[in-house]
């Protein structure tokens, strides 16, 4: 099943700005002089709110003060959880980052009522200078077992085929860029540029120069049974390729995003979206221009089967 009704978020203690992580995640501004964590705090809170409101189970764990880590608000960066019971930890090219994987997190997902069968851990690569950021740098078509990831320096290419040989996903790579300045980079997360839903995907096609690339993009989703719903590179930029389907208890589905990605949407692809499912979105300013991530970075999806 392409969604999950229950997610792992992490209450910020101490967010802000992390220079570690924006040596190439061009999407954040360190914002001075303000109070980013209790403005943190409340869009978080707000949020997890909405969620709840409408059925969805929201497991929330607090961040710890010691170690400091400024960006563990993005938790799916760092494990999934898996329908055959495994949980998976994830080599992260921040070192200030690696700090945010938590057995105490786990300990509390298998409280709530869920079956932990195997931790698979894959933090070792960062020995070797080798990182795949999680649901951050692969994204999951769970239904027809395809995972897609954008080449960049947190997801290696043969790590990310690696994972996919071994948890039976065939392997779409390729690479995406941004316009940052008068630079075409690499796009840090392949999370921010397409999102994939039971029957529709979310993507911005002009992040993907290569023609054969692109195409083999196309032609795979296409062959998925899957609508395109193209985003633009401006919209990207506002985060509104950052998403994510969920269902609530009663099966009905939303798409969840930043209030500033639903802003940025024509009235033409919010309809296409609405033909699928309601829409979910939340004011994720402030953590969006400080950790340069949005609403689906900061939702880890727990397809663990219950006890």
């Amino acid at each position: 099943m392409q969604t999950t009704d229950t997610v792992l978020m992490i209450e910020p203690i101490a967010f802000g700005y992390n220079a570690e992580t924006a040596k190439n995640n061009y999407f954040q501004v360190e914002q001075k002089n303000s109070d980013v964590q209790s403005k943190a705090l409340e869009e978080f809170n707000n949020f997890v709110g909405k969620l709840r409101s409408k059925g969805i189970n929201v497991i929330t764990v607090k961040d710890t003060l010691d170690p400091h880590t400024p960006d563990s608000i993005f938790p799916n960066n760092w494990v999934s959880f898996h329908k055959d019971g495994k949980v998976v930890l994830y080599p992260m090219f921040a070192s200030n980052r690696r700090v945010e994987r938590r057995d105490d997190i786990i300990e509390t997902i298998k409280n709530q009522g869920f079956e932990v069968a195997e931790i698979d851990d894959w933090s070792f690569s960062e020995i070797q200078g080798h990182f795949l950021e999680g649901t951050g740098s692969m994204i999951f078509d769970h239904d027809h077992k395809i995972a897609y990831g954008s080449v960049s320096l947190r997801l290696d290419e043969q790590l990310f085929r690696d994972f996919c040989s071994k948890y039976g996903f065939e392997p779409v790579v390729f690479h995406s860029f941004q316009t940052v300045g008068s630079e075409r980079l690499p796009i840090y997360h392949t999370n921010v540029m397409m999102c994939v839903a039971d029957k529709f995907v979310v993507i911005c096609l002009d992040c993907i120069d290569d023609e054969l690339e692109r195409s083999k993009v196309i032609e795979t989703i296409k062959s998925s049974g899957k609508e395109i719903i193209e985003i633009s590179e401006e919209q990207m930029q506002q985060f509104a390729g950052n998403m994510l389907q969920v269902r609530n208890k009663e099966g009905e589905k939303f798409l969840i995003m930043s209030e500033t990605a639903y802003q940025s949407l024509t009235r033409e692809q919010i309809s296409n979206i609405e033909k699928y499912c309601g829409i979910i979105y939340s004011d994720l300013n402030t953590i969006e221009v400080n950790g340069g991530g949005s609403a689906r970075c900061m939702l880890a999806e727990v397809f663990l089967p219950k006890k």
